[in-house]
Formats: C-alpha cells, sequence, structure tokens
C-alpha cells in the first residue's frame, strides 16, 4: 500500500530539516532491521570504526556502506515505505539509494556525538536529500538525536573528526565555525523526540543535528538509510570522504547524476 504523508509533515521537514515519523517500519521490518544489525555486527567492514575513547566504559560502533552484503538491510531499504516518504519529503521524481551507517552506542558509552552536519563529509552536491535514523531499542528523550530547527537552510559548517575535533575535509577557513549551541540554548531552537522501535526521524543532510551518550542500562542501536533526489550529483573530494567510495570518481565525473551501481534506483510504487 502506498504509504502517503500528511502536507503538514513535508512542510515541517522543508521549513524545519527534521520531522518525526511514528510506526513507519512494521513490526516484522523491525525484526528484520535487528537481524541485520546483529549481523552487521558480527561482520564489521572495513569501513567500521569505534568512535568512543578508549577508557570510555561503554562503546560506540560505527559501520558503513554494508547494506549490499546484508540481505536484511537491503529489503528494508528497498521495501519498506522509506523509499516512498523520502521521494515525498525530498519532494522529488526519484529516490536512489545513497548509503547506511550503523551506530551502536552500548550501555554506559560516554562518548557523545558532537553537533554537526552530514553532507560537507559526503562526496554529494544537491538540495533533495533525506537521511532516516531508526533504532530497534526505545530510545528516551535524554539519548535521543536532537536538531538545530532551520540550520538546514544553506550554510556548510566545516567538518570535523568527532574524538579529535581535527578540521580533515575542508581546508581551515573555507566553510563557517559552528556555533556555540550548548553555551547558547536561548538562540537556537531545538527538536529532539522520545523513539520507540518502528519509529524514524528524517532528517537533511545539512541539518545540524547530535546526541548524548547513553545510561548504564540503555543499548542504542541505530540504522540509518540515507536517500538521494532528483539534484544529487556527485562532487568529487580531492580527500577520503565519509564515508569512501574507492573508485568512484574513475567512473562518474564531478557533476554528474550518481548513476551507479553503487547508488540504485528505487521504483516507488
Amino acid at each position: 500500500m502506498p504509504y502517503t504523508l500528511p502536507p503538514d509533515t513535508v512542510q515541517h521537514f522543508a521549513q524545519h530539516g527534521a520531522v518525526v515519523l511514528r510506526g513507519v517500519l512494521t513490526p516484522a521490518e523491525v525484526a528484520q532491521l535487528e537481524r541485520g544489525i546483529e549481523h552487521n555486527l558480527a561482520h564489521l567492514s572495513p569501513l567500521a570504526l569505534v568512535a568512543s575513547q578508549p577508557d570510555d566504559p561503554g562503546k560506540f560502533v560505527e559501520d558503513f556502506c554494508t547494506w549490499l552484503h546484508n540481505p536484511d538491510y537491503a529489503a528494508v531499504m528497498q521495501h519498506s515505505a522509506l523509499p516512498q516518504v523520502a521521494a515525498q519529503l525530498m519532494q522529488s521524481d526519484s529516490v536512489r539509494i545513497y548509503h547506511d551507517h550503523l551506530l551502536v552506542k552500548e550501555p554506559g558509552t560516554r562518548q557523545p556525538t558532537p553537533w554537526h552536519q552530514d553532507q560537507p563529509y559526503y562526496n554529494v552536491s544537491g538540495r533533495q536529500n533525506v537521511s532516516f535514523w531508526i533504532p530497534v531499542d526505545p530510545v528516551p528523550l535524554e539519548s535521543t538525536l536532537r536538531f538545530v530547527a532551520g540550520s538546514h537552510a544553506g550554510t556548510w559548517y566545516v567538518p570535523r573528526t568527532f574524538r579529535d575535533q581535527q578540521a580533515k575535509w575542508f581546508p581551515e577557513g573555507t566553510l563557517a565555525e559552528l556555533p556555540a549551541i550548548d553555551a547558547n540554548p536561548g538562540q537556537f531552537e531545538q527538536l529532539g523526540w522520545a523513539l520507540q522501535p518502528g519509529d524514524a526521524v528524517a532528517f537533511h543532510m545539512l541539518a545540524l543535528h547530535a546526541s548524548s551518550g547513553v545510561g548504564p542500562g540503555t543499548r542504542r542501536r541505530v540504522f540509518s538509510a540515507r536517500y538521494l533526489g532528483d539534484d544529487a550529483r556527485h562532487a568529487v573530494r580531492s580527500w577520503r570522504t565519509s564515508p569512501p567510495f574507492a573508485g568512484l570518481a574513475d567512473r562518474l565525473p564531478d557533476g554528474a547524476v550518481m548513476d551507479d551501481p553503487l547508488f540504485p534506483l528505487i521504483a516507488i510504487k
């Protein structure tokens, strides 16, 4: 069945850059995604990393671009409501898979996810894009993903490494510096929602977002699915993007449509 969003949800996404979607995945799809996550954790790819410090009592594990080798991920990314929802939020006639991203914070992880945008780390330009942040565990408000409302409007902030805040992508001074969001809470409207399995948060790749660590009794397993729309184009970088796509620049020139087997178009019913 087609999954049709209310017009105010699409408007909220366009205005604020992030929106909550309740029950967008069925219980069967949540179970399938959970199987995919556990398989991923047991078979981490060469792109996997531990984003927490060695002395952290928990552990923050990330992995990227494994959906082509994980049937449970592939099924959810291609055959759930996500592509239909992506088309509506992006206001795009086409929907193309960009990549997947695993984010697991084990119980007691102190490591926060600092404020950042995603698109400056990527090899893609264009405004029509959406990421889904999908937990398979309940997420209380204190450890959910938070957003600065309207921060997707156009300003690109310099991307830095999470652990040591080094500018390894765009050269220093070429992009705006991140504002002091937490030090000036009254200046920045923040959005965030407690979530249950089946819920998702959809956000623009330029929306500023962050999250805290998790409590000692909380495991936070999250899968992110990222999609591109009509105006997405390859942005060839002279540095290693996150995630990297080795050899892609040999197949797709700068400014080309993202037409490659890594980024298939999804038929929208």
